[in-house]
């Protein structure tokens, strides 16, 4: 993922990537978990969830936030930089890498719908530099054809598409099936965003095994409040593993808010705080 320092808000921004590190394009690609709770029915069939469209939306703001600064995702299908983290170029509205596969997926799923499209002819230097920070075979216009790419609605579908099934997806069934409410599944589509959802200990999949040491959710017969604390508790664990990650303020002062005030909905208005900048959504 992309965030942009607060210094640097309105111009291109820096940016840190937040999906698991030199993974490859199979673990990008992976289920997210094989939990013995996976098939559990949500508690209620009829509750509002992340993958509500006002939900999403607000999912979406708040990553954002996070991530690039900004409420306005959208606005991020065009960026792209390397931000010399280890994991290549970093680009679209969910920090896809040249380095861990996602970009290779989505410039694939995007040729497969439009052949002959500007980033088709990049595949094989994309299959070489998976698992690396190369710019071998991109350099120079890889960035600016990424960006004209992003003009095209063909291409902003595809990367809405890879988001959904690589990251958010995952993460709201996995929630449904541990019986957590809208913030709860947030917090884990949050967290596998920053993560990815490998065999690292700080993955996401780890982090949830982690946290099920301190507590359980309630389909395994806890309490939400309780387990969602352990949860966050587990995932600041992580962030500071690494030095990119280790201002915990989207869990400090954004989800721990929510979970405070008992907005296990996610309802607005929501105010909260991200890297010092304060954010609202009515």
């Amino acid at each position: 993922m992309v965030h942009r320092s607060p210094d640097t808000a309105g111009q291109a921004g820096t940016s840190r990537r937040t999906v698991l590190a030199l993974i490859g394009a199979s673990l990008a690609a992976a289920p997210l978990l094989n939990s013995p709770f996976a098939s559990a029915a949500p508690a209620a069939a009829e509750a509002v969830g992340l993958d509500d469209p006002a939900k999403k939306e607000i999912a979406m703001q708040l990553v954002s936030s996070a991530e690039n600064s900004s409420l306005d995702w959208k606005a991020q299908y065009k960026y792209i930089e390397d931000i010399g983290d280890g994991r290549g170029y970093t680009a679209g509205i969910i920090g896809f890498c040249s380095g861990t596969g996602d970009m290779l997926d989505l410039v694939q799923l995007y040729t497969d719908r439009k052949p002959g499209n500007v980033l088709a002819k990049y595949l094989p230097a994309l299959r070489q530099v998976n698992g690396s920070d190369s710019h071998g075979g991109l350099d120079p216009n890889f960035p600016k054809d990424w960006r004209t790419a992003a003009q095209d609605k063909v291409f902003q579908q595809a990367q809405n598409d890879e988001r959904d099934r690589v990251y958010f997806n995952p993460a709201v069934q996995q929630g449904k099936a541990d019986r957590l409410g809208v913030l709860g599944q947030f917090t884990y589509y949050d967290a596998i965003v920053m993560h990815g959802d490998g065999d690292d200990p700080t993955s996401f999949r780890n982090i949830r095994k982690r946290a099920l040491r301190t507590a359980k959710p309630p389909a395994q017969g806890g309490t939400e409040v309780a387990y969602l604390n352990a949860f966050l508790d587990a995932r600041v664990w992580a962030m500071k593993q690494e030095e990119a990650h280790s201002d915990t303020s989207r869990v400090d002062t954004e989800q721990r808010v929510f979970l405070r005030k008992g907005n296990l909905n996610l309802d607005p208005p929501l105010d909260w705080k991200v890297y010092g900048d304060s954010y609202h959504i009515g």
